[in-house]
This record gives structure tokens, sequence and C-alpha cells, in this order.
């Protein structure tokens, strides 16, 4: 049996000006550029550089301040309500949504430059090869399944597939492999390859067939490429006595050897992405924190504080539009544009508004970490960074724990010591043998430099760094060594050994 019943809730929605503040406090000052270019040329009303007229924002002290007289508040009541009449008698004739605005035909893009990508260069080189129709058909299949690192990763049955269905071939393995490996042959040497062994013994391959060798480079090159077919496994374990044993060498003639196969690339098509720029990455910091006289001091990048004020053209419209409203004289189209033009300077105050208040919760965080940390921004000793969560900071701040976490992601602050990254600073504590809490990068940054003066002769256990620390008053178990190795990139013992 249906019935009705009244039931009463409360519900906590985002209003649509906090999802905008929460979306710019997410992005970092490289991007805010792009973010702000986009709002104007959406939203027209919005408009950047000085006002030289006075704008109704002043972002220096962060209040918003009407300019207005008196006559002028009576005439946007006025406005005010034959907007609300007019919507509630007609509300279908104006769908323009908040934030949008008439797309354009004639929108164009800036001209991009032009580069040859890795794959036509493989491409290039496809034509000195001796090929007929079928041949090329797999070996443009095969460059096309090549990655960025420059391995063919695809197993030759799949590749078999896929020809049978977009190119109606039916091939073989034999095939597939005879003209990879013809592709093989390609500059950068290692082209191809299906792994790490492969691609390496490639490369040192191509090296031993060179006939301008000296003889005992020669011999070098042969025994690696002997290392690399027969001992891979001892070879990337770093089991030099059984590759001494197994190839009756020597330390030093082992040592030789091993150093001619680390000057191959793992990565044979690294080189080429890397000259074409891919891999350059420039970091903008957020935030400068300088030591002036002692005292620290911080400001904002400039990008975080762009001028922005609402277009006079608009303000001016709106203003014309008053006198006719108020004699009833006012024209459907009139209707249409007044409406469109005080929804556009509602989106740019509210956009404003959100950069002002970015602005402030940027500088309030960041001002909180500087405060918190500030041993380490007057030194620069990693070791004088205190334990910080995002709930210290968010306490001190006065801001939530998620708005401290979207401050802190992807934002960097230039120091006098070099430029870090703010998620650098939270850490957790460790207790020391007296009772002292210490932070956990400073544990870090202990076994950064025991690892870089040990002797690679005989790399330090995370035993042995256990027992070092313990000496040093920290109480920490082996495998929370193991954790904090790992989380600084550092292999295990074995591996870090060198002859």
């Amino acid at each position: 049996m249906l019935k009705q019943t009244i039931s009463q809730k409360m519900l906590q929605k985002l209003s649509p000006q906090q999802i905008q503040l929460m979306k710019l406090l997410q992005i970092p000052s490289v991007n805010l550029d792009q973010r702000i270019k986009e709002e104007l040329e959406i939203n027209p009303a919005l408009e950047e550089g000085e006002d030289e007229s006075g704008d109704v924002f002043d972002l220096e002290n962060g209040k918003e301040e009407e300019k207005v007289t008196d006559e002028q508040n009576e005439k946007d009541e006025i406005l005010d309500e034959y907007i609300m009449d007019y919507l509630e008698d007609d509300p279908s004739s104006y769908k323009m949504s908040a934030g949008s605005a008439p797309s354009s035909e004639n929108d164009k893009q800036a001209p991009m430059p032009v580069e040859r990508t890795f794959h036509e260069y493989l491409m290039s080189q496809l034509s000195l090869l001796n090929l007929n129709e079928r041949e090329y058909i797999i070996a443009v299949h095969i460059i096309g399944s090549i990655d960025d690192d420059g391995y063919l990763r695809r197993d030759p049955l799949s590749i078999i597939d896929d020809l049978l269905f977009t190119q109606n071939i039916e091939t073989t393995r034999k095939e597939i492999l005879d003209v990879l490996k013809a592709i093989q042959q390609f500059d950068p040497p290692g082209i191809g390859a299906r792994d790490l062994q492969e691609c390496l013994v490639i490369q040192l391959r191509n090296k031993v067939n060179k006939n301008n060798q000296l003889p005992e480079l020669k011999k070098r090159l042969e025994t690696g490429l002997a290392i690399l077919t027969d001992y891979f496994e001892e070879f990337t374990k770093k089991h030099f006595h059984k590759l001494e044993r197994g190839l009756e060498l020597v330390d030093d003639e082992l040592k030789d050897v091993m150093d001619e196969i680390l000057k191959l690339n793992p990565k044979p098509a690294s080189a080429f992405n890397e000259s074409n720029g891919h891999s350059v990455q420039y970091i903008i910091p957020d935030f400068i924190v300088v030591i002036n006289e002692g005292i620290l001091e911080l400001s904002l990048n400039s990008r975080n504080a762009p001028d922005l004020h609402i277009s006079d053209h608009y303000r001016n419209l709106l203003n014309s539009y008053k006198e006719s409203y108020k004699t009833n004289k006012a024209s459907r189209q009139a209707k249409e544009a007044v409406l469109f033009i005080k929804q556009k300077i509602d989106s740019a105050k509210w956009f404003i508004d959100a950069i002002r208040q970015r602005q402030e919760t940027m500088f309030r965080t960041m001002y909180a970490i500087m405060q918190y940390q500030q041993e380490f921004f007057k030194s620069g000793d990693e070791r004088k960074l205190k334990p910080m969560i995002l709930k210290d900071i968010a306490d001190i701040s006065g801001y939530d724990i998620s708005t401290i976490s979207r401050v802190a992601n992807s934002k960097f602050v230039q120091t006098e010591y070099g430029t870090k990254r703010l998620k650098e600073f939270f850490s957790e504590s460790l207790q020391t043998q007296e009772g002292e809490e210490v932070s956990t990068l400073e544990v870090k940054k202990i076994i950064s430099e025991m690892v870089a003066a040990e002797s690679k002769k005989k790399p330090l256990s995370d035993e042995k760094i256990k027992t070092t620390l313990e000496r040093k008053g920290y109480n920490i178990a082996r495998r929370t060594i193991a954790k904090y190795r790992e989380q600084l990139g550092i292999p295990v013992a074995r591996l870090r050994k060198e002859l």
C-alpha cells in the first residue's frame, strides 16, 4: 500500500564556489596560468591586468567592497526584482548555463612545432631494407608495436593474430622473427629487443662485429657477450665469484669486462626521446622562503597573484539597461542580454574571489609549515626536520586536513638550500632510546649517508645498518630499515656490490 510521509534530514552539500576553490587549490602555480586563460576565454566579463578605474575588489585586504552609491543600490534592487519576475514568467527563454559561453567555429589552436617522432625515425630506416610488399607490411606493424623505450613487448603470436585480423595476412612465427631480426639492426642499437638481455646482447654484438677493434678490447667484448648469453642470471645478481670461476677470470679482468657492459644503454630509445626534449621538466616554486637578517620571510610566487578584475565594458552595459527596466520599455532581446551580462559578472566575481581565497589559504598553510620547521629553513639540515603530519598544520592554520592535503599536493617551495616539495616536510615520528621523538626523514638521511660512505666491495646489510643506528640511539627494526631503503631507491647490499 502506498502512502505519503514527511521526514526531515540534514544534508551537507558543496556550493559551486567551494568546488571551484578546491580545484584551484590542487593545481600548482605552473598550471594556474593555463586555468586563468581558460576562464578568460569562456568569460568575457573577466579581464586580466590592472584595473585603472578601481574595481570592486581589493586583492590585498581580501574583502569585497561595494563602490556604488545609494542610488545605484536602488537600481540594483530593481534590476534583481525584474530578473526574478522574468525568470518566473518565462524560464525557458534563457538557458545559458553558468560559466559557459557561445562556442565559436572559428576557434583556432596555436600551431605546434613539427618534430620527427621515434617511430618515424625507424620508418625512415625501413626503406634501406630489401623487403617485398608482404614483409614491408609486417615490418610496419612490428615498428608500430615497439614502445617508447625501444622494446617489443608484444608476443609474436599476438602479432600474427593482429596481422590476420587487420591486414588479412597469414604469417608464421619464423617469418615474424626474421623481419624482427632485420629491424634490430636499426639505429639506435638494441632497438626491437624483447627483454633486457636481448637488448644488451644486440648492442654488444654490434661492437664485437666492428673490424677496427683492438685485440684486447675485442677480447673483453667477447667475454662480456659470453656473460650476457650464458651467465645472465649470475650477472644480474652480481655473483662475481661464479662469473670468475665459470669464465676463468681474475678480479681485474672481470672488472674491465663489467665496465664495457655498463656502457650499454638499457633503454635504447631514451637518447632519441631526450634529444627531442620530452623528458625535460621545469619546476616553478609556489612559495619563496628567504632569510633576512636571521628572520624567515615568506612570499607567494607572483603567478599566484594575477591581476584580475571585472570588465568595465560589461559593467557599463549593465548600467545602461537600468533605465529601460524602470520604465518597463525593455525588449525581450534586452532581457536576455541583461541576464547574460549579470551571469557573466557573477561568474567573474566568483572566480576572482576563489583566486583570492587560494592565495590566502596557500599563504597561511605555508606560513604554518615554515614556523613549524623553522630550524630546517634556517640551517638547511634535513636532520633538523621535526615529525609533522597534516593534522599538526591543520590545527595551527585552522583549516581542515583535506585542505592542507590539497595545498601540499604538487606544490614546491624555494628555500636558501634548494627547491623542495611540500610533501617532503611531512613525516611520521620515531622514538629514540632517550624517549625523544625524531622525524623519519632524519633516519632516512642517516641511511643515505651511510650507504654513500660504505665500501662498495663490502656493502652494508640491513642488519649492519640497524646495528649502527641502534648505537646512535635510534630504536628501529630491520624490516623498517628495508622499507626506508626501498623508499629511498637504494637496492639491497648484494646489488650494490662492485668489483
